[in-house]
């Protein structure tokens, strides 16, 4: 495999790879990753969330409009043995028939107190129901995560800044339930992502553009859990790389997201 990059190259992208769960605490509860800076305005336009969500919400009885954000959201299927889903922020839909691993384009909707909710596909059967709080002008992915019996939300904010010439961003996250903590390595060589337990996550993370044979092990050993060879970043794109499937029935594997190429989606 060609060596893309120096050791030194490498402990200083690990310095970069600090787990972003809250403040950046590995025993951190909540689901929820620091704000992210704000991207260019016409990334929430207030047109498209009137379009997409309906109009602005009302002010009890007077009907008063509130001056209400723009937020926008993705949502991934990432439960292994969830069936299909429609995923709804309260009234509004953010897709139908979305089945495992697939992901939507990032949805405008209001920012504020909202209730995320996933139905069962084509029913009122609601499989996932569960207050969020959007900030304006944010990124979000809503990851659908754990098996099915113990279905559950991973909310995680989206710093879409553009990377450096020459430069992709990455950010991996662990969803396989039933898999140990991993470490994320160069095939045979330094470890890029360290030490993530099930639904913890790495910030993005700036590597040097090129293709990449990269490798899952079971943290701190040597042990190969899945191969990645082949792994190809281009230069000036955003990307999400999760553990998906289940260790146990062999269907452990991972999945990448152009988050670059999921906000140009109109």
């Amino acid at each position: 495999m060609k060596r893309l990059f120096s050791l030194s190259a490498v402990f200083v992208l690990l310095g970069f790879s600090v787990f972003a769960f809250t403040g950046c605490s590995k025993d951190s509860s909540s689901p929820m990753a620091p704000m992210a800076s704000a991207p260019a305005d016409e990334d929430f336009s207030v047109e498209r969330a009137r379009a997409e969500a309906g109009v602005e919400p009302t002010l009890g009885s007077t009907a008063t409009s509130l001056s209400w954000g723009v937020s926008r959201i993705m949502v991934v299927h990432a439960s292994p043995d969830a069936p299909a889903v429609d995923a709804f922020l309260g009234i509004q839909p953010l897709g139908y028939g979305l089945t495992f691993p697939n992901h939507t384009r990032y949805r405008y909707t209001w920012s504020g107190e909202r209730n995320f909710r996933l139905n069962l596909a084509g029913t009122t059967t609601a499989a996932l129901k569960v207050p969020v709080t959007l900030n304006p002008r944010t990124f979000y992915s809503a990851f659908a995560v754990n098996r099915v019996s113990a279905l559950e939300p991973l909310l995680l904010t989206d710093d879409l800044t553009p990377p450096a010439m020459g430069k992709a961003h990455v950010r991996f996250v662990h969803l396989s339930p039933d898999a140990p903590a991993v470490d994320v390595a160069l095939a045979g060589g330094a470890v890029v992502f360290g030490d993530k337990e099930f639904k913890e996550f790495t910030p993005f993370t700036p590597l040097p553009a090129g293709t990449y044979d990269l490798e899952v092990r079971v943290a701190g050993t040597s042990t190969v859990a899945l191969p990645l060879p082949g792994i190809k970043l281009e230069a000036g794109k955003i990307y999400t790389v999760f553990a998906k499937g289940l260790l146990g029935d062999g269907s452990l594997g991972a999945q990448i997201i152009d988050n670059s190429a999921a906000r140009r989606w109109w």
